[in-house]
């Protein structure tokens, strides 16, 4: 099983779990996460967004600030802007935020439901998913030179049968070694894995 189809089939196992959706951002870096998946209502998350709740969310930052499971009632952090009052409205009564990783590329996940807090199984379960996901999903300390070089071609601005040209190599090759990039940092095109791979330091 691939790295994408393995990170499918873990998402599979977490969405019965939330019956209100859920939220992952995997490996956040530079205050960005290389990969995000989420669930939760369009209309939450559109209302979300409006009112810029992600700089204020104590969800995250109590992700940042620790590693580990907590339900979100015995979060002890602020919550000048009633975020989670909000949130309830909407139906994410109930909850558990799970962070794992270093603080140079944290994982944050979490899950919610409008009936009941979770269990302590159910958390554990939650838990070891997030983590799975993280280990899957950890992005390359480095790409091959020839991943690089043709990277590095086509961030120039180059075509590919010019950029094939100037390395001295086949179109098919330099698409190969973008293809091969690609799949390394998780990227859907060329252009997502050139600024992903800038972002980690990578070229």
């Amino acid at each position: 099983m691939g790295r994408n189809q393995s990170i499918d089939s873990l998402l599979a196992e977490l969405d019965p779990l939330a019956q209100e959706g859920y939220f992952v951002g995997l490996h956040i870096r530079f205050a960005s996460p290389l990969m995000t998946f989420q669930t939760f209502t369009p209309s939450w998350t559109d209302h979300y967004s409006q009112n810029a709740y992600a700089l204020r969310d104590p969800l995250i930052a109590t992700g940042i600030s620790q590693t580990g499971a907590i339900r979100w009632s015995e979060i002890t952090l602020p919550d000048p802007f009633g975020i989670m009052d909000e949130a309830a409205k909407y139906g994410l009564v109930y909850g558990v935020c799970v962070s794992c990783g270093p603080m140079t590329s944290r994982t944050i996940g979490s899950v919610a439901r409008s009936d009941r807090e979770f269990t302590d199984e159910e958390v554990a379960t939650i838990s070891g998913i997030i983590l799975r996901l993280h280990h899957e999903s950890q992005p390359p300390d480095n790409l091959t030179n020839a991943e690089i070089e043709a990277l590095r071609i086509l961030a120039s601005g180059e075509r590919y049968a010019n950029g094939a040209a100037l390395l001295g190599i086949s179109e098919s090759a330099l698409k190969a070694r973008l293809s091969s990039a690609r799949r390394k940092l998780f990227a859907r095109t060329s252009a997502e894995a050139i600024q992903r791979a800038k972002d980690y330091r990578l070229i």
